[in-house]
């Protein structure tokens, strides 16, 4: 991590929440006592679907680089077929994290020398009453277990106040069933 500053790059597909799970993320951060948070959407093609990414850098200290993020120190992927699609290991720090939404294990993921976290969120969400293919919430808590850098709580209070008046208890139990089903390994 550079200069005391957490990189971390969302990956997602348009209609999964990945910007707003990177605002709740940010809010959640700043709660927690991490002064300095800058999200940066980049937007694209803005249809359901397409690949969408997101930056967003926290750290103790006020943050002025408000540039897209070029080499994170984490990775956020909410569908496992982006990595057929897109390079999300693109200039990931040495020692760096991803974090995948998939079925599989992290061994079955060939990132040498990075740290490799996994949930099935795709199925564990419907679980808690969201609807199928909704997997920001979900992807909050594989941040929460894997990422180790907030405590869950501020977590789902963050979620919790996002979704006032739309399910909040589904997202938040999302959130929850996610951490307690998230796979930390190495890669093979």
């Amino acid at each position: 991590m550079r200069n005391d500053i957490i990189q971390i790059r969302w990956h997602g597909r348009g209609g999964q929440g990945a910007i707003t799970a990177a605002k709740i993320v940010a809010h959640a951060a700043f709660s927690s006592g991490y002064s300095g948070v800058v999200m940066t959407p980049t937007f694209g093609t803005e249809r359901r679907g397409a690949p969408v990414l997101t930056s967003l850098k926290i750290a103790k200290e006020k943050i002025y680089d408000l540039s897209p993020i070029t080499q994170p120190d984490m990775v956020m992927v909410f569908d496992h077929l982006l990595l057929q699609e897109v390079d999300v290991a693109s200039g990931l720090s040495s020692g760096g994290m991803i974090m995948i939404n998939s079925p599989r294990p992290p061994a079955d993921y060939d990132y040498p020398g990075m740290r490799v976290a996994t949930a099935d969120v795709t199925s564990v969400v419907p679980q808690a009453g969201l609807p199928s293919g909704i997997v920001n919430t979900g992807m909050i808590g594989l941040f929460a277990k894997a990422a180790g850098l907030i405590d869950i709580h501020p977590l789902l209070q963050a979620i919790a106040d996002e979704f006032e008046g739309r399910n909040p208890e589904k997202n938040v139990e999302a959130a929850r069933m996610v951490f307690e089903n998230t796979m930390i390994g190495a890669s093979s």
